[in-house]
């Protein structure tokens, strides 16, 4: 059966597509608000992975709504959700499986229990989070394990972060984006697999 994994080209969506991939046929998806937004690195990234991958754009005024409520809130975990809660939306119209890389210790974005039951019950679909259970330290063990990347700074390098388009328009309205997102923000991009072994679904 297909999985459609929501794919930024980092190592947690792809160690959550590693995993899956021993039972489901993945294909990997990422979302962004414009179509022509750079994507040639998350492309490699998936390349390096195997894996089929699956550009997507999200409507036209998702990204002025995202923008909206970082402005009015100050804050962006509230914006990241929503795009993340629509992204799931999307590949539920798509897949009866689809998954994402959110981790024990993650906040935003999180589904709550209810949420994930409303989009189950809503869709028909089952959504998989594959590092639900596992804390950051287990999370970098298995990803040493199975994942060449590169990590740095949001924005230093393209990868298929919702943040960074919501960072330049952000700026693009006249504002220091800085006010609103988190200083030291790290990001990563997957550049090649170690373990070549693992059983994929056939």
């Amino acid at each position: 059966m297909k999985a459609g994994v929501l794919f930024s080209g980092g190592k947690d969506s792809s160690l959550a597509a590693v995993l899956l991939s021993r039972d489901y046929a993945v294909e990997l998806n990422t979302f962004t608000f414009s179509p022509e937004r750079s994507l040639h690195a998350v492309e490699g990234a998936a390349r390096a992975m195997g894996l089929p991958w699956v550009r997507r754009t999200f409507g036209e005024d998702l990204l002025d709504r995202a923008v909206g409520m970082v402005l009015a809130s100050g804050y962006p975990n509230g914006a990241i959700q929503m795009v993340h809660r629509e992204a799931l939306r999307a590949l539920a119209k798509e897949y009866r499986v689809i998954a994402d890389g959110t981790r024990f210790d993650d906040r935003v974005p999180m589904l709550s229990r209810d949420e994930v039951q409303s989009l189950q019950d809503t869709t028909g679909c089952s959504y998989l989070r594959p590092l639900l259970g596992y804390p950051r330290r287990e999370v970098d063990r298995l990803v040493a394990r199975h994942l060449e990347f590169a990590s740095g700074e949001t924005g230093s390098f393209e990868n298929g972060d919702y943040e960074a388009e919501i960072r330049e328009a952000v700026r693009a309205r006249g504002e220091d984006a800085g006010r609103f997102f988190p200083q030291g923000h790290a990001q990563s991009l997957v550049t090649g697999t170690i373990d070549n072994t693992r059983v994929r679904y056939t």
